[in-house]
């Protein structure tokens, strides 16, 4: 995983479910320790976000010994209403880094 972000108090704009599953298509074999260190959350809320996901068919998993590999399910539509029709390929477009973006600096991609 890349370099966990700085800790953040008051609202954002992206949910926890969205940030696990995000985190979830950039390593899909990531452990839930590490998605809960990455997004900033307990993991027993990653472990319940992931079972959320599972449950409504937009995450899937295999057990190969220690290890989970997550599968995401990019055609299912996102749930709300407003995002009426959108994949949830889109939205991963929007939230994960390319790898040549992740380890070029800020200043040096504007």
């Amino acid at each position: 995983m890349a370099e966990v972000p700085e800790s953040h108090s008051g609202w954002t704009f992206i949910t926890s479910h969205a940030r696990v599953l995000a985190a979830i298509a950039d390593n899909p074999n990531a452990r839930i320790r590490d998605l809960a260190a990455h997004c900033r959350l307990t993991e027993r809320a990653v472990a319940r976000i992931i079972s959320d996901l599972e449950q409504d068919g937009y995450l899937s998993h295999t057990r190969e010994g220690r290890t989970n590999t997550y599968r995401i399910e990019p055609d299912k539509v996102l749930r709300h209403p407003a995002e009426a029709g959108l994949p949830v390929a889109s939205l991963l477009s929007l939230l994960v880094q390319d790898e040549t973006e992740r380890t070029t600096p800020a200043t040096a991609r504007h």
